[in-house]
C-alpha cells in the first residue's frame, strides 16, 4: 500500500503535461525578467529545464498549474492537522484522527461530495478562463483593479506562490511521514527528537 501511495503521487504528475505547442527562448527569457514568482534567494527555479523553449502559453499553463497546485497543497496541509486535532466537519467525528485512515473510512457518499465539489469547481474555473484579459490563477478577477505596477500585489502575489510552494513540499513529507512511521499530528516529528 505504501509504495502504491508513492507511486501514485510520482505517476499523477504526468497527468499535467501540456500538448507541446511553438518555441520560443525569447518569450522564455520575458517571462523570466518580469514573471511574479521569481523571488530571492533562488530566483528562476528550474532545474530540471522544463520551461526551456517553451513558449509564452506554455508558461501560463505552468504557473496556473502551480497556482492551483498550491492552493490545494496550502488546504490540504490546514485540513491535516484539523483532522488530526480531531475536528471533523461531518459524520459527528466519527472518522479517525489519522487523515489517511479517516479517508478510507469516508463512506462512499462523502467522496461523491467531494468529487462532485471539486468538479463544480473546475468547471467554475474553466468558464472565468474563457474572460477576456483573463491572467493565470486570477478566478476572482483582481486584475481588472490591480494590475503587478502596484508593489503591494506584487509582494501579495509572491507571497502565495511561496506559501503554495513550501505547503506542496509540507504535504508530500506529512502525507510519507504518516504512510511510513504512522506518526501524525503534533506528534509528528517525534522521531527526530529522540
Amino acid at each position: 500500500m505504501k509504495t502504491a501511495i508513492v507511486a501514485s503521487l510520482v505517476a499523477s504528475a504526468a497527468a499535467f503535461a501540456p500538448a507541446q505547442t511553438g518555441r520560443s527562448s525569447t518569450q522564455v527569457n520575458a517571462w523570466i525578467n518580469d514573471q511574479v514568482g521569481i523571488t530571492p534567494p533562488v530566483g528562476f527555479f528550474d532545474p530540471l529545464g522544463l520551461s526551456k523553449g517553451k513558449d509564452e502559453a506554455t508558461m501560463k499553463y505552468y504557473r496556473e498549474s502551480e497556482l492551483k497546485h498550491g492552493r490545494v497543497a496550502m488546504a490540504a496541509c490546514l485540513g491535516w492537522y484539523l483532522n488530526a486535532g480531531g475536528v471533523h466537519p461531518a459524520f459527528n467525528s466519527a472518522l479517525s484522527n489519522d487523515p489517511l485512515k479517516a479517508m478510507v473510512e469516508l463512506p462512499a457518499v462523502g467522496w461523491v461530495q467531494f468529487v462532485l465539489g471539486c468538479g463544480a469547481i473546475e468547471w467554475l474555473a474553466q468558464q472565468i478562463k474563457e474572460r477576456p484579459g483573463y491572467n493565470p490563477g486570477d478566478l476572482l478577477g483582481a486584475a481588472y483593479w490591480v494590475d503587478n505596477s502596484d508593489e503591494g500585489w506584487v509582494q501579495y502575489q509572491n507571497k502565495e506562490l511561496n506559501n503554495g510552494r513550501l505547503a506542496m513540499l509540507a504535504i508530500v513529507g506529512m502525507i510519507y511521514q504518516d504512510t511510513f512511521t504512522g506518526e501524525y499530528g503534533d506528534m509528528m516529528y517525534r522521531q527526530l527528537v529522540r
